[in-house]
């Protein structure tokens, strides 16, 4: 079995906790509370750039020069191409930049951005590809689970769209047979580091998400 489908399915229930949360749902029926959506928004610009910084680290860390150029390329894409889609959405909702500048990370856009950059930085390059992929796999499969049963019109749609059209996805499996491969080299023990970074992103995805539904901030 390969890392991802072992690591798919040690995670099925987990993921699906995330497929159902209500976030997920009423964004589907357009029904998600705009302020939500906003708060959203800003924390994920926000996290944008540190998944970038993230995705940057590990193509320093490639161990060919294909993976240089595939990571350094997403890490691009992570703090150009999907942030224009973010600011059009800000501005949609009338966030100017002063406001969105002004808005902290919430403790769990920090706690997400942190363990990315930490674990990028010291963990083995196969450990820091694990916990970067669900960021890419659980949004390329829930955007395309909504797409399929989302309510038309529906004020969401541009997002729905993004995370579900096929370049999205051709990404994503271009990401998972990166970390295929260098989990096929891994020794047993980096296999169950590659395990818990996975494990421990995608409880940040849920995390991240209910704290925007909950519009969470710091307690004191």
């Amino acid at each position: 079995m390969s890392f991802s489908s072992d690591a798919w399915a040690r995670n099925a229930a987990l993921y699906e906790k995330t497929r159902d949360m209500p976030f997920n749902r009423e964004l589907a029926s357009g029904q998600l509370d705009e302020n939500a959506f906003k708060h959203y928004m800003i924390q994920d610009a926000h996290y944008l750039v540190a998944f970038g910084r993230a995705l940057a680290i590990a193509a320093g860390k490639a161990d060919d020069a294909d993976g240089v150029v595939q990571f350094a390329d997403a890490a691009k894409g992570a703090v150009v191409a999907e942030r224009t889609l973010h600011a059009g959405f800000l501005q949609q909702f009338g966030v100017d930049a002063a406001t969105f500048e002004a808005t902290p990370l919430t403790p769990a856009c920090h706690h997400y951005t942190s363990f990315l950059i930490a674990t990028a930085w010291s963990a083995p390059y196969p450990v820091a590809l694990a916990a970067l992929l669900p960021c890419f796999w659980i949004y390329a499969e829930i955007g395309r689970e909504i797409h399929a049963r989302a309510a038309q019109p529906n004020p969401y749609a541009a997002w729905i769209e993004a995370y579900a059209c096929e370049d999205f996805h051709t990404l994503v499996r271009k990401v998972i047979t990166a970390v295929d491969r260098v989990a096929e080299k891994a020794s047993p023990d980096t296999l169950e580091q590659m395990h818990a970074a996975y494990t421990r992103a995608a409880q940040l995805e849920w995390m991240f998400w209910d704290s925007a539904y909950r519009q969470d901030g710091w307690p004191v």
